[in-house]
């Protein structure tokens, strides 16, 4: 697998699972990914640290008794690279969004901020100090691909691109069309508009991670008490993929790329 050893302003740079039980959300990632942990003891509780090939992927922490209060269900919030959170969170408010945390200090890892998009869609931005992120990636149980459900493409469009300057690319698969976030002429990450037939999905991000074999993966999520939400499906041109939500119920994607 590649090393990653920093993550350019504008890019994806992490992924963390908030949720209802740290240690149970620990055993069914680590079986299902092959990732192994690291905890590092917070005030009240343990941030645990994912990783593959002793390099950092992903993290997990306990939400707070506050969080589960504001009915924040379990989830897994993506970061973004920024060369200052400050400025990402004038630009934030200055085109509609709602700055939710922050900005503060993250020790001497880096400095962040959560927001919220003018639809509501949440993630975060990281201002990386000791800690850049993700340090590993291309391959089983690596992150790979962050992806907007959106309810107004059109405005989305205009919001992300002012605040870090993405470019996009449209284009139609089956019978929607899709958008491919564009950095420094790179695709980045994925944008579809919600649906009315899809029901009452929220605006969101979701994280994909790669695996080498999709259909194995969802039955030893089902065997670990996952509940699948989208069963597998192919993507022309891409690969196969599945959405899952995990036995606390925060919601994620895997799929088996085609290899080019």
């Amino acid at each position: 697998m590649p090393i990653v050893q920093k993550h350019d302003p504008g890019t994806f740079c992490w992924c963390e699972l908030g949720t209802t039980d740290r240690v149970a959300a620990v055993a069914f990632y680590t079986k299902l990914f092959g990732w192994s942990s690291v905890d590092a003891p917070m005030d009240k509780d343990v941030y645990t640290m994912f990783q593959l090939q002793n390099r950092d992927t992903g993290a997990v922490y306990a939400m707070t008794a506050e969080m589960l209060a504001q009915g924040i269900p379990p989830h897994w919030l993506l970061y973004v690279s920024v060369a200052s959170v400050d400025d990402a969170v004038t630009r934030i408010n200055e085109f509609g969004g709602t700055v939710v945390m922050g900005p503060f200090d993250v020790m001497d890892m880096g400095r962040m901020a959560v927001a919220k998009d003018p639809q509501g869609a949440t993630l975060a931005v990281w201002q990386p100090l000791k800690h850049i992120g993700i340090g590993i990636q291309g391959g089983h149980g690596s992150f790979c691909w962050p992806e907007l459900m959106t309810s107004d493409a059109a405005a989305a469009k205009r919001f992300y691109g002012a605040v870090f300057n993405w470019g996009d690319k449209t284009s139609d698969i089956g019978n929607h069309p899709y958008t491919e976030w564009q950095n420094a002429g790179k695709s980045l990450g994925g944008m579809m508009e919600i649906q009315k037939e899809w029901g009452p999905v929220p605006p969101h991000w979701m994280g994909y991670f790669e695996v080498d074999d999709c259909d194995a993966t969802v039955a030893l999520a089902e065997q670990l008490g996952a509940t699948i939400v989208m069963p597998q499906m192919e993507v022309p041109t891409v690969g196969r993929m599945a959405q899952i939500k995990d036995p606390q119920g925060a919601h994620f994607s895997v799929i088996q790329l085609i290899k080019k």
